[in-house]
């Protein structure tokens, strides 16, 4: 291996960290405030990638019936809730979270000019078409076992993610399809070219985590999910609703999957089932950080792209495998830490 081809192993490497960090953010703060391990993250990545994909080709995408489907569930279920503790009166509030953006939704991809829309705007309409698609799930999903235990919801997360995919299948069909890139083109740095859209890609992800540091440190409703995640009984306390809090984590973490399968869906062909792969390397850089340190999760990330960038050189085949192995000597590494803390307070 030369220098030249090492360094541009390494910028591919960085590129793909930027999307692995926003995954494992999104499952960290998903894990920290629910105790839910979203693997159907992946799930959203595709749906937001090929929904703009039908949009740019001037078809309503069909995310927007399964948003009502998933509204009208969450109404009843609030509804009969409401009903039963005599506040009949809360109805058209409970109308108003759960049908209002879905219906919003669907009347915006049936009456705008899909096809003429400018990129940006078809990517706007995306992004909100998908982050409304978290708190629905959470709602329908999670929030009936919001007591259960962290085994129990994962199997839930995985009956889920099966759903899902069958589903995938269904709205989208099996082809693939790619988005064009922001801007196309690159530039000499160094000897080394560099593409516009992995800027684009490093940029944006840098960016939206700034705005979620920022979010989270400076912001009411950052805090309430912060302590939320540090004590869910004591923020139910201070008046914190845990539902509030579910919504609102799922709604980030689904805004940050969308984006993510946008940037991935500029660089490579993806398809119903792709976002499952990627969506498991985010998990492995969650597992590097705990599932509890935003900070060793973005290094889990880079280690997680630069793993499977320069994989893909030595070994193309198993570049994935690689990348899962990481996980082993990170959980043995972690059970032997656990122990001798219990041995320690024993």
């Amino acid at each position: 291996m030369t220098f030249d081809i090492a360094l541009y192993l390494g910028q591919n490497g960085v590129t793909l960290a930027a999307i692995y960090a926003l995954l494992a953010f999104a499952l960290v703060l998903v894990f920290a405030v629910t105790r839910v391990i979203f693997i159907p993250q992946g799930e959203i990545m595709t749906f937001a990638a090929l929904s703009l994909v039908a949009i740019r080709n001037g078809q309503p995408p069909l995310l927007a019936w399964l948003l009502v489907g998933l509204g009208a569930v969450a109404f009843v279920l609030d509804g009969i809730t409401a009903v039963r503790a005599g506040q009949a009166h809360r109805l058209v509030r409970v109308a108003a979270v759960n049908l209002l953006p879905a219906g919003m939704v669907l009347v915006a991809v049936y009456t705008l000019p899909l096809a003429t829309l400018s990129y940006p705007l078809q990517i706007v309409l995306t992004l909100l078409m998908s982050a409304a698609f978290g708190p629905l799930l959470y709602r329908v999903v999670y929030a009936p076992a919001a007591r259960a235990s962290v085994l129990t919801l994962l199997l839930l997360s995985v009956a889920l993610h099966m759903v899902l995919s069958s589903l995938g299948l269904l709205l989208f069909g099996p082809e693939g399809s790619q988005l064009p890139a922001f801007t196309d083109g690159n530039f000499q740095l160094g000897g080394m070219p560099v593409g516009l859209q992995s800027l684009w890609i490093i940029g944006t992800s840098l960016v939206l985590l700034l705005a979620l540091f920022v979010f989270f440190r400076y912001t009411l409703y950052g805090k309430a999910l912060r302590a939320t995640a540090v004590s869910r009984t004591g923020a139910q306390l201070m008046g914190i609703s845990p539902a509030f809090a579910g919504r609102a984590a799922f709604l980030l973490a689904a805004a940050m999957g969308a984006w993510s399968g946008i940037l991935v869906a500029t660089t490579t062909v993806i398809d119903y089932d792709a976002g499952f792969v990627i969506g498991l390397k985010g998990f492995v850089a969650a597992i590097i950080g705990g599932l509890s340190s935003y900070p060793l999760a973005a290094i889990g990330a880079l280690i997680v792209g630069l793993t499977e960038s320069f994989a893909s050189f030595w070994a193309s085949a198993y570049k994935d495998v690689i990348v899962f192995l990481l996980i082993i000597p990170v959980l043995l590494w972690r059970s032997l830490a656990s122990a001798h803390h219990e041995e320690e307070e024993s």
